[in-house]
């Protein structure tokens, strides 16, 4: 079964964090571009926190935001 998500905003710095784990220092960071942060397994290397800075501001703009990740989304069963 997939993982749920988690998602927070820190207003002061303007991040919004997409999250299948809590972060944990051993995460190897990886800019995968337009500003996006991931944070990566260190042994699988597979996606399992991102970073999307000046969240705001992509807010506010019109502009179509796209995140360079594959998803497999489906509904979370009890």
């Amino acid at each position: 079964m997939g993982k749920s998500l988690t998602f927070r905003y820190e207003r002061d710095a303007d991040i919004l964090y997409i999250d299948v784990c809590p972060p944990y220092p051993e995460q190897e960071s990886e800019d995968i571009g337009d500003e996006v942060v991931a944070r990566l397994n260190p042994k699988t290397r597979e996606v399992e926190n991102l970073e999307v800075l000046f969240f705001s501001t992509r807010l506010s703009k019109n502009d179509l935001f796209q995140l360079p990740i594959a998803a497999d989304l489906r509904l979370a069963t009890s």
